[in-house]
C-alpha cells in the first residue's frame, strides 16, 4: 500500500478507493502552475515517508467532474480522506501544512506544531529540503495572519484594515514594488501629492481580496480609503488628481496638507432636503460634469454613453453650475467624486462601477429589479455580454489572473497578436457559466467570440495562432 504517487483515471476509481476506508491524499494540480510542480515534489517525498496512505494526483482541468465534486477553484489543492470521508483540505503551496495534515490522516504525527522541514522525510534530497525550508518559513508568516471564520468576523477585520491609516491603499503588490499598472499610478499620484498612506497587498490574502469587494461594493483594485471611507479606484483617483479634487477631498476628510475639515461633514436641513429632491427627481438620475449632449469630463461622457447604449431614459444635473450641490452631494452620498448615478433615489456608483455592471449584465438586472426596464431574459443577457466587445473572451479568471491553463493560453495568444478584447469570468456567475454552454452549443471554456459569433475554444485559437491566421480572423 502507498509508497508512490499514482494518477487518478476516473471518478469511479476514486470512489472505489474511498470505500476501502484507507487514508487517501489527493493532489489537484495543473501543468501550467509552477506552485503545483513544486508541491508535487514535496508530495512525492511524503508518499515515501507515509507508506500507510494512498497518494494520488488529479489534473484538475482534465477531470472537471472530480474537481467540481470537491469545489476545486485553484491549484495546488489537496483533499484528505479517512474512513471514506473528507476530513481536511488545503489550498496553496504550503509544504509544512501539507506534511502536518498528511501525518494526521496517516496516523504518523501527533504533534500540534507545524511540521518542520525535516519531517518531510529523509528521502527528500537536500535541494528539495532547502526549498521546503524557505517555503515553510514564508508560510509561517502567512499563518500568523488572522483567519475569519464568519462573515461578521471578516467584516470586523476589513473595517480595522480600512481604518488602520487615515489614507489606506489596497493594491496589488507594495508601494515599492507595485504588481499592476493601476496600482503603480495611484502610488505615484499619492507620492506626488505628498500624502502619507498605508497599504495592503491584496495578492497576499485572498480572503481580504474577495471580502473587500463585497464590503466596499467595488469590484476592482486598487481601492483607496480615507478615514475608513472608500474614495474610489484608479480612474477616479487619476481624474480627481488631474482636476485638483483629490487634494480637496483629502482636505474634506481631515487629511491633506494637514488641514482640518472642521464641521465640513454637516449638512443643513435645507440643503439635505434639496439634494433629496434632486436625486429623486427622475427614476434614473445622473449627476455629472456638463450635460449629456456636452459632457465636460471623460468619465461623465462614458456613463452617458452606457445609458444611451442600454436605451435607458435618465435625468441629469450639471454639478459645475452649482457648487452647493457639487459639495453637498459628496457628503449626502458619502461618495467623493463625479459622475454619480442614482436609481430611485439610491446611489448606484460612479463610472467604474457602472462600466463593470454593464459588462457583467448586472446593470440591466438591477434596473429590471427596480422596475425601470423590463426584466431581461438569460438569452438577452448572454447576447448583451457577447456583444459588449468586438472580441469577447469567456474564461476562468481574468486576463491578468487566469484560473486555468487553457484560459491562460488563449489570453497569451491574443496578447501576442496585440488583439484588444473584453473578458468575462464565468467562475463569478453560475447562470452565465451554464447558460452560455447551451446558447453556444459549446460545452467547455474558454470561449472566444468575434462580432457576436463563436470562434471556438482553446484548441481552435491555438491552431489559428500557429497558422498565423488569428489576427486576420479577428479583424475581418
Amino acid at each position: 500500500m502507498g509508497g508512490a504517487v499514482k494518477d487518478i483515471a476516473s471518478k469511479s476509481d476514486l470512489d472505489n478507493l474511498r470505500q476501502s476506508g484507507a487514508p487517501v491524499v489527493l493532489h489537484f494540480w495543473a501543468s501550467w502552475c509552477d506552485a503545483s510542480k513544486q508541491m508535487d515534489q514535496v508530495f512525492s517525498h511524503l508518499a515515501t515517508d507515509f507508506p500507510r496512505a494512498h497518494f494520488f494526483r488529479v489534473e484538475a482541468e482534465e477531470h472537471p467532474e472530480i474537481s467540481e465534486a470537491y469545489s476545486v477553484s485553484a491549484v495546488p489543492y489537496f483533499v484528505f480522506f479517512k474512513d471514506g470521508k473528507v476530513v481536511d483540505t488545503l489550498e496553496g503551496a504550503d509544504p509544512s501544512s501539507l506534511a502536518n495534515k498528511v501525518g494526521k490522516v496517516a496516523g504518523s504525527s501527533t504533534s500540534n506544531e507545524p511540521a518542520a522541514p525535516a519531517s518531510l522525510g529523509l528521502a527528500a534530497g537536500p535541494t528539495i529540503l532547502e526549498t521546503v525550508k524557505e517555503n515553510a518559513k514564508a508560510n509561517s508568516k502567512d499563518r500568523a495572519q488572522p483567519v475569519s471564520t464568519t462573515k461578521e468576523a471578516l467584516n470586523t477585520r476589513l473595517e480595522k484594515l480600512t481604518n488602520s491609516h487615515p489614507v489606506m491603499l489596497f493594491m496589488k503588490g507594495t508601494p515599492e514594488e507595485p504588481r499592476c499598472g493601476f496600482s503603480k499610478n495611484v502610488v505615484n499620484i499619492l507620492k506626488e501629492e505628498k500624502v502619507e498612506f498605508g497599504s495592503f497587498d491584496i495578492l497576499s490574502d485572498n480572503e481580504v481580496r474577495e471580502g473587500l469587494k463585497k464590503f466596499s461594493n467595488w469590484p476592482t483594485y486598487p481601492q483607496l480609503y480615507c478615514n475608513g471611507e472608500l474614495l474610489g479606484g484608479a480612474d477616479i483617483v487619476i481624474a480627481m488628481h488631474e482636476s485638483g479634487e483629490l487634494k480637496e477631498a483629502l482636505t474634506d476628510l481631515g487629511k491633506g496638507g494637514g488641514v482640518s475639515s472642521g464641521n465640513a461633514g454637516g449638512l443643513s436641513e435645507t440643503v439635505r432636503a434639496r439634494l433629496e429632491g434632486l436625486v429623486n427627481s427622475s427614476p434614473v438620475m445622473l449627476f455629472m460634469k456638463g450635460k449629456p449632449e456636452e459632457p465636460k469630463c471623460g468619465f461623465s461622457g462614458k456613463v452617458v454613453e452606457i445609458l444611451n447604449q442600454e436605451k435607458i431614459e435618465f435625468g441629469s444635473f450639471d454639478i459645475l453650475l452649482d457648487d452647493e450641490v457639487r459639495q453637498g452631494l459628496k457628503v449626502y452620498s458619502n461618495w467623493s467624486s463625479y459622475p454619480q448615478l442614482y436609481v430611485k433615489g439610491e446611489l448606484l456608483g460612479g463610472s467604474d462601477i457602472v462600466l463593470e455592471m454593464q459588462k457583467s449584465g448586472e446593470l440591466k438586472q438591477v434596473l429590471s429589479e427596480k422596475g425601470i426596464i423590463k426584466k431581461q431574459s438569460l438569452e438577452e443577457r448572454l447576447k448583451s455580454l457577447i456583444n459588449s466587445e468586438k472580441v469577447m473572451l469567456f474564461m476562468k479568471g481574468s486576463p491578468d489572473e487566469p484560473k486555468c491553463g487553457f484560459s491562460s493560453k488563449v489570453v497569451k495568444a491574443l496578447r501576442g497578436e496585440d488583439v484588444s478584447f473584453g473578458s468575462f469570468d464565468i467562475l463569478s456567475d453560475e447562470e452565465v457559466r451554464q447558460g452560455i454552454k447551451s446558447f453556444s452549443n459549446w460545452p467547455t471554456f474558454p470561449q472566444l467570440y468575434y462580432k457576436g459569433e463563436l470562434v471556438g475554444g482553446c484548441d481552435i485559437i491555438m491552431e489559428l495562432s500557429s497558422s498565423g491566421d488569428l489576427k486576420a480572423t479577428l479583424s475581418e
